[in-house]
């Protein structure tokens, strides 16, 4: 399975979860598959959709949040995941894209094919931490992880995408920033 295949898998179950995108493909790929206001796409800044993610879950906790993360980007920010483990936001939903490469940048290797990033967020204090690896435990992970009180964290490992790249986000940051807090007030 590609990491656009499992997107695709959790982007048409949406309701009205609050979906932070990290920069890159992920936002593309959100894009195509399910573009809408509740979603957040972090355009040039890797590593800190997850700490946009953490605010939103603590300023919004009826909603439930989902952080879309590769893990560039959360190798890149890990000082965010022990933080996310201590405040413990029960409404959080972190999301891992596990391909083992930057894909964004030309597939150049990631260091999660040696580093387990579950144990890591496991040790960070993550009250959840779910694997997948196939479309079908993608689904039936993603739909217990929804009914579970996080922090969660859910990695799927998945190759990369093979052929064109989506088209990039046609908005710009600021109408992105505008429409998403508009969706959420």
């Amino acid at each position: 399975m590609t990491a656009r295949e499992a997107l695709g898998v959790i982007a048409r179950q949406l309701k009205e979860e609050l979906a932070i995108c990290t920069t890159g493909y992920t936002c593309r790929d959100m894009q195509h598959l399910r573009d809408r206001p509740e979603n957040f796409y972090m355009i040039g800044s890797m590593g800190v959709a997850a700490s946009i993610g953490l605010g939103v879950a603590l300023m919004k906790k009826e909603s439930t949040v989902v952080v879309f993360d590769g893990d560039g980007s959360v190798l890149m920010g890990l000082g965010i995941l022990p933080m996310i483990g201590s405040l413990k936001p029960r409404n959080l939903i972190h999301l891992v894209l596990d391909n083992e490469v930057f894909a964004s940048t030309g597939n150049q290797p990631t260091y999660s094919g040696t580093v387990d990033l579950g144990a890591v967020a496991s040790a960070c204090g993550y009250s959840v931490v779910r694997r997948a690896g196939s479309p079908e435990q993608v689904d039936s992970g993603w739909r217990e992880i929804r009914s579970l009180s996080g922090p969660a964290f859910f990695l799927v490992k998945c190759r990369p995408d093979s052929g064109s790249p989506m088209e990039r986000v046609r908005l710009e940051p600021q109408a992105i920033q505008n429409r998403f807090r508009e969706a959420i007030s």
